[in-house]
């Protein structure tokens, strides 16, 4: 790959935006207030504001392996806590992939070192949900159930936060999870239970 391509191409990004909008990089430039973040894979197919058809300064973006959300990455919990507290996002999205290869990894028995601890987390989803996903037979089935089932655990660990749980109450906050099919494009709402989540877990994750 010549790198050189990528500063002609910023190059050629810039006259297209200017050529449409003269004043473009000085909005930028004024701040941020995008009314959603998203949280997605860090999969080199997967492009958070291409896929929902949105620009610069529209969504606040975190990625990684798997679209985690675990209380000890200080990493994801830091981006939720600046988005909700700070930015005031309206909406929160979790959004996985069919064909994840963080998930295929999660279910092989192979030591991948440093990501060992990380990839447990999406073991922990198949122990939790393993009597529905040893009923599936075809393996690509399975995969893609457990991907959904990943995205509705990683809404749970949102869900228990104190920064969601006082936006919810404060002005309305929600959470959706969703998944993107790299083989066909589409974008898929799992209609998430968003109150029916936080009624089942407030009783032991209720943050005042």
């Amino acid at each position: 790959m010549d790198l050189n391509k990528v500063f002609k191409n910023n190059k050629n990004w810039i006259k297209e935006k200017l050529s449409a909008d003269a004043d473009f990089f000085d909005k930028l430039g004024k701040g941020q207030s995008p009314e959603l973040l998203y949280i997605g894979c860090s999969d080199s197919r997967v492009t958070a504001e291409e896929l929902m058809g949105m620009g610069p300064g529209e969504v606040f973006v975190h990625r990684n392996i798997a679209n985690m959300v675990t209380s000890i990455d200080l990493n994801v919990m830091s981006v939720v806590n600046y988005a909700v507290d700070h930015l005031k996002v309206g909406h929160v999205v979790v959004c996985g992939h069919y064909a994840c290869g963080g998930v295929k990894a999660a279910m092989q028995s192979a030591d991948l070192g440093i990501l060992n601890p990380w990839l447990r987390n999406i073991r922990d989803v198949y122990r939790l949900h393993k009597t529905e996903l040893d009923e599936i037979d075809d393996e690509n089935k399975r995969y893609d159930r457990l991907v959904e089932l990943n995205v509705q655990e990683q809404c749970v660990n949102l869900i228990k936060t104190a920064a969601v749980q006082k936006a919810y109450r404060d002005r309305g906050l929600r959470v959706y999870g969703w998944v993107f099919d790299v083989r066909t494009g589409e974008l898929v709402d799992l209609n998430i239970d968003f109150e029916g989540i936080l009624d089942n877990i407030m009783e032991i994750y209720h943050l005042d």
